[in-house]
């Protein structure tokens, strides 16, 4: 069985099935989980080290080694996430490493952006294909009072950047949080009028360490979708490789808008991806327990077969679903620990 072709090349379905019958194409593979902003949702007080990764973070090699596994068993996109990826000084190497295995499709990041407008072009050149950026205001002092970091105009630049070296689109994440930005919608909407910026906005998550701010904070995402319905957005089709994302068009705006609702009723039933730590831990779920640790197969090219054959196997694994609806947030105590 085949996929469609992509630029005249046939990519082979995926091994990666579950228990439930879903496909899994997507990989989000952290690469620190440290970070310099202070996200009021995400690390209010800092970067504190866990103390779990004691051998360090995967190394240039060791991410050749995961990503080729993957890609031999169907995986077609890689997100590079952290923490905040770029504050890896290999990074632009890690991108590169990604870019060998001919089979991966897309290579993308999420960043906060600060460091975007004076590496946009380089991440490019070494074979990076989308950007994400984390932009949860648009208004300079609130977006220091929710970040930590008075760095609004330099993230601006940076998606201005990244238009600049050369990629069609930039997608922009924004966490919706009740009385802080669910109430913007129009301001948001006025910038990606001329913008090809696909705007995501995505539902506050409960964390470990973020109970409290969740109950203040959380608005459900229908909210904004009957909002954008009212005013003629239309629903598109979701891509097999894509994110969770209800991504809406509107024939007056260049930009779209993006829905990510963990909460909503089948939220897992289209989910298409798998996450490994920057300590090389399999992880099945975002909000699950435990992980399957890989870093013993991934000291050298012999083991690729074992490496795969255990990636596969962990798939039997897999829950139907996350527990958030019942206030389990497994093992994330917060979503710098395993990419978000």
């Amino acid at each position: 069985m085949t996929v469609p072709p992509v630029f005249g090349k046939v990519y082979m379905a995926t091994q990666l099935t579950d228990a439930y019958a879903r496909k899994f194409y997507y990989l989000r593979l952290s690469i620190t989980d440290v970070c310099n902003f202070r996200c009021t949702y995400c690390l209010p007080d800092g970067y504190k080290p866990s103390g779990v990764n004691n051998n360090g973070f995967l190394t240039v090699d060791e991410i050749r080694r995961v990503t080729r596994a993957f890609s031999a068993l169907g995986t077609e996109k890689v997100r590079l996430t952290g923490g905040e990826p770029s504050l890896r000084r290999d990074f632009t190497d890690i991108i590169a490493a990604v870019r060998e295995n001919q089979d991966i499709r897309q290579i993308a990041v999420t960043t906060n952006g600060y460091r975007l407008a004076r590496d946009a072009a380089a991440w490019r050149d070494a074979g990076l294909t989308a950007v994400n950026v984390s932009v949860d205001s648009l208004d300079a002092r609130q977006f220091h009072a929710i970040t930590g970091q008075d760095k609004f105009q330099q993230v601006m630049d940076g998606i201005d950047a990244a238009f600049a070296a050369g990629f069609e689109k930039v997608k922009v994440n924004t966490v919706l949080m009740r009385d802080v930005n669910h109430h913007q919608l129009d301001t948001f909407l006025a910038w990606i009028k001329p913008r090809r910026i696909q705007l995501r906005f995505i539902e506050l998550m409960e964390t470990g360490e973020g109970s409290d701010l969740f109950r203040k904070h959380h608005i459900s995402g229908m909210v904004l979708r009957d909002a954008l319905l009212r005013r003629g957005w239309i629903h598109q089709l979701r891509h097999h490789s894509d994110g969770p994302a209800q991504v809406f068009c509107h024939p007056d705006y260049e930009g779209e808008i993006g829905l990510i609702m963990p909460y909503e009723k089948d939220f897992c039933a289209s989910c298409n991806r798998l996450r490994v730590s920057s300590i090389g831990k399999l992880h099945l779920c975002l909000f699950g327990d435990g992980g399957v640790d890989l870093r013993d197969l991934l000291t050298e090219d012999a083991q690729q077969q074992a490496l795969e054959t255990r990636i596969a196997a962990a798939l039997a694994h897999k829950k139907q679903t996350h527990f958030l609806h019942q206030g389990n947030t497994g093992i994330t105590q917060n979503l710098s620990y395993i990419g978000g």
